[in-house]
């Protein structure tokens, strides 16, 4: 493989807070020095007119293997959630999945806690383990028997696996389709109170105390669910949490018109949650940001809001709307980048998500200030579900590379 020299780069991750000038050099693969000194005489060479030059985006948690959206967004790696028409309970359902997408995107599967994630019985974690699973995950559920999660939490410490939760009390959210709250109310929809994540991931806390397993909760998107995330790192336990666009930028008055796009699990919050959210990601409470990618088509959107399907269309705009938080003066690039790469690399265990040498060059080249829309008929998405549509966002993707090949 020819080697590549990327020159007049601005050079963002998340070892620094602001991006710094630079150079970087790629072979076989791998990144091979920053501002290298010296260069291979046939190395291709490519100019990147200060634009941002950063790690690949890693999402973590989405729903379907969608590689033209994935690299729109300048995503080069992302765990399938187990979730599916065939759920990724068995070794081979996984190695399959996570072949879904090479050579120029790479799956990795989060192997289902449970057989046929019914929250039962264990799966086979140590055979999906050894077929390429990188994670275990509850699925879009939680697993309501205290005693199977201990189970589970006991084996994927001792396998040295993280465990991927959801974290809503099933009790409390059956059948509810938006929170509890004035905007509920007056749209006559079934709802649930705010307090069932909380509720949940107590639970999970106290499990992953006894167990001393790590625990990632996949979406954290309340107020007392946060400072029940900080009280335990507080603790020094090992404890991870994320979070999607749309519950930093969106309240549930984006459910005002019954639009189904903004139909989505966990539902949307109250502004003060909303509000609280953006405070969590400042204060280094939230450590990831995915994009929850869950394209829907017309059969599952396209109906009475009680009866559509959760999820958004989120790969694309990902990146673009976490640049919002660095123009908000949230977080910095180096920050941003930690939440888009850097900490879902580490989670996976995956040699990449820094500018490092010895990392696998999955690079991403931005300009940061491109104006473009959203516009949900215009997607590169399997569907256009996003609760964006419409929205005026900067930040582009111009050049992406999955092992130092350029892919976009």
């Amino acid at each position: 493989m020819t080697a590549l020299l990327i020159t007049n780069a601005l050079l963002v991750d998340a070892s620094e807070p602001q991006p710094r000038p630079g150079s970087l050099l790629v072979a076989d693969g791998r990144i091979v020095a920053l501002n290298p000194a010296e260069t291979p005489a046939d190395a291709e060479r490519m100019d990147a007119q200060n634009q941002w030059l950063a790690p690949g985006l890693i999402d973590l948690g989405v729903f379907a293997t969608d590689k033209p959206a994935f690299h729109f967004g300048g995503i080069t790696r992302a765990a399938l959630m187990p979730d599916g028409r065939h759920p990724l309970d068995h070794p081979g359902l996984v190695e399959r999945a996570a072949k879904g997408g090479k050579p120029d995107l790479w799956v990795h599967p989060l192997a289902a806690a449970t057989k046929a994630l019914e929250g039962r019985e264990l799966a086979e974690i140590a055979l999906m383990q050894a077929a390429g699973a990188r994670a275990v995950a509850t699925g879009r559920a939680r697993i309501a028997d205290s005693g199977v999660m201990r189970r589970v939490l006991s084996y994927t410490a001792a396998r040295g696996l993280v465990t991927i939760v959801h974290a809503e009390d099933e009790g409390l959210v059956a059948g509810a389709v938006a929170t509890d709250g004035e905007m509920a109310t007056r749209l006559g929809l079934a709802s649930a109170p705010a307090i069932a994540e909380a509720i949940a991931i107590a639970r999970d806390l106290a499990l992953m105390e006894e167990t001393g397993a790590p625990v990632h909760f996949r979406q954290v998107t309340t107020a007392r669910g946060l400072d029940q995330i900080r009280a335990a790192k507080a603790k020094g336990l090992p404890v991870t949490c994320g979070i999607t666009p749309a519950h930093l930028f969106l309240s549930d008055t984006a459910m005002g018109d019954f639009r189904t796009f903004a139909r989505l699990s966990p539902p949307l919050r109250s502004e003060a949650d909303r509000q609280a959210c953006l405070a969590a990601v400042a204060d280094g409470t939230v450590d990831m940001l995915s994009s929850g990618h869950d394209p829907r088509g017309p059969e599952d959107k396209r109906l009475p809001f009680a009866e559509a399907q959760p999820g958004m269309a989120g790969a694309e705009s990902l990146l673009a709307l976490g640049l919002n938080l660095v123009r908000d003066g949230l977080v910095t690039p180096g920050r941003l980048f930690a939440l888009l790469a850097a900490n879902p690399a580490r989670l996976l265990g995956v040699n990449a998500g820094q500018l490092a040498v010895g990392q696998e060059a999955d690079l991403v080249l931005i300009d940061p200030d491109r104006p473009w829309q959203i516009d949900t008929k215009r997607m590169a998405a399997a569907a256009g579900n996003t609760p964006f549509d419409g929205l005026p966002v900067q930040g582009r993707v111009t050049a992406l590379w999955k092992g130092g090949v350029q892919v976009r």
